[in-house]
């Protein structure tokens, strides 16, 4: 990742804003929100590390193993997860998602080519890049859809007719978090 420098802040930002957020919904008194909200502050700081500019910060030479190996755990966790239910399945593709931008950041060496054109104009891009990409570009959409607030049908009450939720237990703000990092995502595995 490491791209250019107020991209890559502005990245930072992002994602570490994203993971306060998700950190202060552990508190929600809504079950599924504390759930998730783990998780998604991990995957939140873990961005916000891994999109720091290489001009700031050149991590030393065990951080990015140590990087695959957290998120390795996590995505363990999220496939153990999974078993109760499919929307585990989100989590375990972001942690795979980070383990393999880990690995690639670890086994790239300066000085090999990065930052040129490959030969002969193609794209060259990975597989697994190309497959990350496009399923983060698809969750961004649905994602996206899904916050398009939907008006009431006529003669469902009126719109304050329920207690109002805490800010950390609003479902919004979490898609919204969950919008933000799938965005970061896609920007970093672009990046790549």
């Amino acid at each position: 990742m490491h791209g250019p420098g107020s991209s890559g802040w502005l990245l930072v930002a992002l994602c570490a804003a994203t993971g306060v957020y998700c950190l202060l919904r552990l508190r929600s008194s809504v079950e599924e929100q504390r759930r998730a909200a783990g998780g998604e502050a991990l995957m939140g700081f873990g961005m916000a590390v891994m999109a720091v500019p290489a001009t700031a910060f050149s991590p030393p030479s065990w951080a990015w193993p140590a990087h695959a190996a957290v998120f390795g755990a996590a995505g363990l966790h999220a496939l153990w997860a999974a078993r109760a239910g499919a929307c585990h399945l989100h989590h375990l593709i972001g942690a795979g998602a980070m383990v393999y931008m880990a690995v690639t950041m670890a086994s790239a060496s300066p000085g090999h080519g990065q930052g040129h054109p490959p030969p002969h104009g193609g794209t060259d891009i990975p597989v697994v890049t190309g497959t990350l990409l496009l399923y983060f570009v698809a969750y961004v959409l649905v994602t996206g859809a899904r916050l398009v607030p939907v008006t009431a049908p006529a003669g469902s009450g009126p719109a304050g007719s329920g207690p109002e939720p805490g800010w950390g237990d609003r479902p919004e703000l979490a898609r919204a978090c969950r919008l933000s990092m799938g965005i970061a995502m896609v920007a970093m595995l672009l990046a790549m």
